[in-house]
């Protein structure tokens, strides 16, 4: 699940987008509200992280105009505006939920899963033939083996069986897995997927499992 961070503390940025990276997220930062409207028009983020001072774009302005024109991503301002009144006007401006600073990072991970939860069409477990993976727990099985995947293997695998009904264009997993702040190169999307698919093969599934369209992309085998 990709989110994105809007903070214009740049210690403060990377260290979150450190943690959910670990967690198995992928984390964008930008630093002002107007780049984060530009960056939500561009990409599909399953939830925001906000502060509320920002520049040119205030993340209480920002909140509003999101839900204006519509999207109804989950956001979570972070914010050291800790009054009964700040947290009112951030909720009524259309935050999911509102996390004074500082706070223990344990418990903004328990609020982004408590908010992603909420999304339940994409938290149902999710199967293609016998490959199956719990979106709640990263729990991935072939025929019920376990498969031990890097956090970069778990979201491919992921996203293919998201998107199993299509042909996944090497550049969708770049855009879609990386972080626009840490870009890979395609060479780095084919040794993820030979890694995969080695894994597979050892818990019984055939070699071509995911197949390759050369020049194109990648498909689980229909």
């Amino acid at each position: 699940m990709r989110i994105l961070i809007v903070e214009d503390n740049d210690i403060l940025a990377e260290n979150l987008a450190d943690a959910l990276t670990e967690s198995n997220y992928v984390a964008d930062i930008v630093h002002d509200g107007e780049s984060a409207f530009q960056q939500v028009k561009m990409v599909n983020y399953d939830l925001i992280l906000l502060d509320i001072l920002l520049p040119k774009l205030d993340g209480i302005s920002l909140s509003q105009l999101l839900r204006q024109k519509g999207y109804q991503i989950p956001i979570l301002i972070m914010t050291a505006k800790d009054t009964s009144a700040d947290q009112i006007k951030g909720l009524d401006a259309g935050a999911d939920d509102y996390l004074v600073k500082p706070f223990d990072l344990g418990v903004l991970l328990a609020r982004i899963r408590a908010l992603l939860r909420r999304e339940t069409t994409k938290n149902v477990t999710l199967h293609w033939k016998d490959l199956s993976l719990n979106p709640n727990t990263y729990q991935v099985t072939y025929k019920n083996k376990p498969l031990y995947l890097t956090p970069k293997e778990l979201a491919i695998v992921e996203y293919l069986l998201r998107n199993h009904e299509r042909v996944i264009p090497r550049r969708d997993l770049l855009d879609n897995i990386w972080s626009f702040n840490d870009p890979p190169t395609e060479e780095a999307v084919k040794a993820h997927i030979k890694g995969i698919r080695r894994k597979l093969e050892q818990v019984g599934a055939p070699k071509d499992f995911i197949k390759t369209i050369h020049g194109i992309g990648y498909y689980l085998q229909p």
